[in-house]
């Protein structure tokens, strides 16, 4: 896996953060560097969305992606602030496609097969698994394996520290996605040497439950 996407999953952690301050975004890009982090997906679900991506854009080494697209517009938004891929909560053709208008990398949310189809049909083959503790979990996408060996998945939505080597243990699972070690409550707080220390436990545990699979 090459280019964004090869990027974006290449810890095997994408950090799925709600700034409501884009003044944190500086000190939670550095935060999450200092942990060995160097990705971020930054939800629209706040006014101060697309503000901060364009700070983090500007961090030397650092891929952020705009997360909770919701329709094209925002799509056109998230790329003018830097948003180097563009994830979705669920499958909308109109955000796919004016992604791939863009050229920017795509992960759409998918549970069922038929929006997997949908999804292959526009020649995509990794996707969002969300929200993934409510539509079957690990067990799930193990499942889903045999009749689409060829994409692999980003669990997202109640992946924790607790679950992240259940799901990573999966041939088909590139990455997780998260918000267990950069909670708003933490960033609200200031709590960036928190946030630091969960950081590094999570890369930890990735490496951990690579080591098992090898």
């Amino acid at each position: 896996m090459s280019g964004v996407l090869g990027e974006m999953v290449a810890d095997r952690l994408v950090p799925v953060v709600v700034l409501e301050s884009a003044a944190d975004a500086r000190p939670l890009g550095d935060t999450l560097a200092t942990g060995g982090i160097r990705v971020a997906e930054v939800t629209l679900r706040s006014d101060a969305g697309i503000e901060s991506i364009r700070a983090l854009a500007d961090l030397p080494d650092f891929l952020v992606g705009a997360g909770t697209v919701i329709n094209a517009e925002q799509v056109d938004r998230a790329v003018d602030a830097g948003a180097r891929f563009i994830v979705s909560p669920g499958l909308l053709p109109e955000v796919v496609l004016r992604a791939q208008e863009l050229g920017v990398t795509v992960v759409p949310g998918t549970v069922t097969p038929s929006e997997i189809m949908q999804a292959l049909s526009f020649g995509l083959d990794t996707l969002k698994f969300f929200p993934a503790s409510i539509y079957g979990g690990a067990t799930a996408i193990k499942a889903l394996g045999a009749p689409f060996p060829q994409v692999r998945f980003i669990p997202t939505g109640g992946v924790s520290a607790g679950n992240l080597t259940e799901y990573l243990a999966l041939p088909n699972v590139v990455a997780v996605g998260g918000s267990w070690m950069v909670s708003p409550a933490l960033i609200r707080a200031g709590r960036f040497d928190e946030i630091a220390r969960l950081s590094r436990e999570a890369g930890d545990a990735v490496r951990a439950a690579d080591e098992d699979r090898s």
